[in-house]
């Protein structure tokens, strides 16, 4: 992918960030140099290679590099801590790790556990006397293509969904598929080499920013814009759409959601109309905010809906506005999709049930074949969401079968968090739910039964916390009950409401 754009394409920017621009041909010279350092400090063909790195152009070369040295790319969430990671590093047994300071810093003292780990690449080059830094790497490595073949079954990327602390899942995910589904992305959104794509609040190291956005990109000779911060910064993205002409974007509801805010309160301030797709993906996407941003903004939001076992998105709304309300549109031409009952036999449409796929999905849970048979059935994904699909062939996402909260398009298993409080000397039952919010899909609340004479309070459980758990996961409501609910309640859709009816404070 890499190598076409940058033999078609060797002088076109392929990344900006801020002030600073790389061409196609400076990313795949710097990918050749990280698979030739990558060979040289012993990496083989089927090795795993972990990244803690930032959206960055030092985050695809490195990328590419690990693909090129035929090893395998477990890219993974900076908010991670160290417990957490320990957890993940004896599921995958990387041999490189690849990150910077933060959170290298505060890694250090938990280092020696990380016992498969022979190497560790510093991006930010603030420890050269311990470990060998990129810059050092990039100057020594040559950069002439290594002499690596990989074949489209063997697996290219373990991206991580079970939830590090509880019970890790990677989802393998080969090299056919992820090529499979970002050409397919690319092509559904007749996306070109004269399109922008405007990298922002979705990083690289989540499957919809990795195979949609960034490679979806490279294989179309796009160039990527990448805004840095987060949803605080939102003024920074619409500028940067302005001032680079930005075309497609790809976010989750919040994001849009903070846009409709921005528009209500100050008014629209910069010249968006280069835009001419902005998707939104990770979260249900609700009518409320589809209508406010089609009235202040003029333009359409076309949900899709996937999950990292099938890669990235599996449908799409047309991008022709032509969609329907509520829906998160029809199947990829790469996709074929059903919707099954409890005994997987095919519901007729307009009948509610689990929505199973069939198409590039992974190859499996790596080393968990009984999970991986649980949800691979007779040639198809089986997906634990519920929906149906209408008479035009449109799906709409009712509810989930799995225990699985989705807080800002970010997937957080309530098991991962309960696992860390029940660990706590005080408490005797712990079970964390979801609770319905119009804006972030859903915050947590954790409910908590107390060992007999003990006390505590919210705060001493949210520090507990912190130093357990990436900070996303930190319970935002906390209440002690005598008895734990018997029935776990799972996320169903809520019943649309007219914009005029909520809030997006």
């Amino acid at each position: 992918m890499l190598d076409r754009a940058a033999g078609r394409f060797p002088d076109k920017t392929a990344i900006v960030i801020g002030e600073r621009r790389v061409s196609y041909a400076e990313l795949a010279a710097d990918a050749n140099k990280v698979a030739q350092a990558l060979i040289k400090m012993g990496v083989r063909k089927g090795d795993r290679v972990a990244t803690i790195q930032p959206s960055s152009p030092e985050f695809v070369s490195v990328f590419f590099g690990i693909l090129k040295a035929g090893a395998i790319a477990v890219p993974l969430d900076a908010r991670y801590v160290a417990d957490e990671l320990d957890n993940l590093f004896r599921d995958c047994r990387p041999k490189v790790l690849v990150t910077e300071d933060p959170p290298l810093e505060s890694l250090l003292p938990a280092l020696p556990r990380f016992k498969s780990i022979k190497h560790i690449i510093d991006m930010s080059a603030r420890h050269e006397d311990k470990f060998t830094s990129y810059r050092q790497l990039i100057a020594s490595s040559p950069k002439s293509p290594v002499d690596v073949d990989s074949a489209p079954e063997d697996i290219a990327i373990i991206s991580y969904t079970g939830g590090p602390t509880h019970e890790p899942h990677g989802v393998a995910l080969s090299h056919g598929s992820v090529y499979t589904e970002a050409v397919c992305s690319g092509d559904m959104l007749e996306q070109t080499e004269k399109d922008i794509l405007i990298s922002y609040a979705l990083p690289m190291y989540h499957q919809f920013g990795l195979t949609s956005a960034m490679l979806g990109s490279i294989a179309k000779g796009s160039t990527i814009v990448i805004v840095t911060g987060t949803g605080r910064s939102i003024h920074n993205f619409m500028e940067a759409v302005e001032q680079e002409k930005g075309t497609i974007y790809m976010g989750v509801p919040y994001i849009y959601a903070l846009m409709i805010n921005v528009a209500r309160r100050e008014g629209i301030k910069h010249d968006l109309s280069s835009l001419r797709i902005c998707l939104s993906g990770g979260a249900s996407l609700e009518i409320p905010v589809i209508r406010q941003f089609r009235q202040h903004y003029g333009r359409d939001i076309l949900d899709v809906w996937g999950q990292t076992e099938s890669v990235s998105h599996a449908t799409c709304q047309p991008i022709d506005g032509s969609g329907k309300l509520g829906a998160t549109g029809k199947p990829l031409p790469c996709w074929e999709m059903k919707i099954y009952d409890d005994n997987d036999r095919e519901l007729p449409p307009g009948q509610e049930g689990e929505i199973v796929l069939k198409g590039p999905f992974m190859s499996g849970f790596y080393h968990k074949p009984r999970a991986t048979a649980r949800v691979l059935r007779k040639g198809w994904l089986h997906t634990g969401d519920i929906g149906y699909i209408d008479e035009d062939g449109y799906l709409f996402i009712t509810s989930r079968k799995r225990r699985l909260i989705i807080l800002k398009g970010q997937n957080i298993f309530p098991g991962d968090i309960e696992a860390v409080l029940m660990t706590h000397p005080k408490i005797a039952e712990a079970k964390v739910v979801g609770v319905p919010d119009m804006i972030r899909g859903e915050t947590l609340k954790a409910m908590l039964r107390l060992k007999s004479g003990e006390k505590a309070t919210d705060q001493e459980i949210r520090q507990f916390c912190q130093s357990r758990m990436a900070d996303y996961k930190l319970p935002k409501e906390i209440v002690f009950v005598e008895k734990l609910p018997e029935v776990t309640p799972i996320w169903r859709r809520q019943p649309y409401l007219e914009a005029a009816e909520i809030s997006l404070e």
